[in-house]
């Protein structure tokens, strides 16, 4: 009888994890504390040495060795180039990736950091160069092993025919409307643009600031082939982000290291609007996750759609006047 990988994934053994850090050298102390993350399964370790290490368990058959392998070799790259991101280690394989009952791993640094509860203008301005010191490494070479961002290159056409069937029927025929046109213009839109490697969900949780006041950018599972401004727009206000002291900041202090290209400015509200609608199919296929219902109770109430119709809706009239 085959092994069920997702029951296996959902309910981690603790020995099990115990003995993944022995075998490759650490010396747990026996302490374990499970970290938030929905997607994967993440673990500090505690060591003998009063030091900690950061576990992960990928989810299985979400990625495979080699896009793994590919999100490593890159933040090494950006490690290599004393940009501030926290690498995998290398274990006793002689990679950064092991397997154990199926499931892939990794360990990484343990980064003593607090999230950043507001960003501020100095903020703004060293995540700018270190965005622009970013995509200069990631402008180097591809990563075909990754995704690249859009509806056809990512194949969310299928998946968007798919979500439809679970939107509520009072709005789904609006929800159809606003999703095709915004996929339809991405699609159109990022053709025009080269593509490089990005961490591609910089969002303020994925920023740690450190004591001395500088910052360390983790969680690189969603690295992506993509336009530079993937990296920017999660960090900017509202509607008016092209009129805020925010991308002032952020394009200045970026263009002090690189020249950003300003056109790619047009497609955030594409991006925002192609964000939403992935992120409902990300939850769609993680239902059966045992944590995902409690995580999102309201998913598939006929509010939730209605408010998620009603965002895709603004940002559709928005491309309509554009």
């Amino acid at each position: 009888m085959k092994p069920d990988l997702k029951a296996e994934f959902y309910n981690l053994n603790p020995e099990l994890i115990m003995a993944t850090a022995e075998m490759n050298g650490f010396q747990p102390t026996g302490e374990l504390i499970q970290l938030n993350s929905y997607e994967n399964r993440v673990f500090e370790i505690r060591l003998e040495d009063g030091d900690s290490i950061i576990a992960k368990y990928y989810r299985p058959q979400r990625w495979s060795r080699e896009t793994i392998l590919a999100e490593h070799a890159f933040t090494k790259e950006l490690s290599d180039e004393a940009i501030e991101v926290a690498p995998a280690y290398i274990l006793k394989n002689n990679t950064t990736v092991e397997t154990v009952d199926q499931i892939h791993y990794a360990f990484f640094e343990k980064i003593r950091g607090r999230m950043v509860q507001e960003l501020t203008e100095p903020h703004y301005k060293k995540i700018g160069r270190w965005l622009a010191r970013l995509h200069n490494v990631g402008a180097k070479k591809k990563a075909p092993q990754r995704a690249t961002i859009g509806p056809t290159s990512d194949n969310k056409w299928e998946a968007l025919d798919r979500l439809l069937e679970k939107v509520a029927p009072e709005v789904v025929g609006r929800y159809e409307e606003a999703a095709i046109r915004i996929f339809e213009n991405l699609d159109d839109e990022l053709v025009k643009h080269q593509t490089i490697r990005l961490h591609g969900d910089l969002h303020r949780g994925n920023i740690l600031e450190l004591s001395n006041n500088e910052f360390v950018i983790v969680d690189f599972d969603d690295m992506v082939n993509g336009p530079e401004v993937q990296d920017l727009w999660m960090l900017l206000p509202g509607a008016d982000y092209k009129n805020s002291e925010e991308i002032n900041w952020l394009i200045k202090s970026y263009n002090e290291l690189r020249e950003f290209p300003m056109d790619q400015l047009d497609l955030v509200p594409l991006l925002r609007g192609y964000r939403i609608i992935t992120y409902a199919m990300w939850i769609q296929n993680r239902w059966t996750d045992p944590s995902f219902p409690r995580l999102f109770p309201n998913f598939g109430s006929y509010s939730y759609w209605a408010e998620e119709t009603e965002s895709l809706e603004r940002i559709a009239f928005t491309i309509a006047n554009s």
